[in-house]
């Protein structure tokens, strides 16, 4: 499994290395060079789906990803 993600910046075009957490889905992040708020796009389960290199942990192991609303945390904040 891959933990590691490059989140790219749709306003700015600016890449972060993020870390995936496996027990959680990010709702939001904040991009560290011109501080737009991500969030994921329409069908996908958090931003590292939508902006980044490689899908969540969850789908990435073909798991019903984000199955408890509760457990959303963010990231770059």
């Amino acid at each position: 499994m891959i933990l590691e993600s490059h989140i790219t910046c749709p306003a700015c075009g600016h890449v972060s290395i993020e870390t995936m957490p496996t027990d959680a889905c990010i709702y939001f992040f904040e991009c560290t060079r011109c501080k737009t708020l991500l969030r994921p796009q329409a069908g996908h389960c958090c931003v590292f789906c939508s902006y980044g290199s490689v899908p969540c942990p969850p789908m990435q192991s073909a798991e019903s990803c984000c199955a408890h609303p509760t457990a959303s945390t963010d990231v770059g904040r």
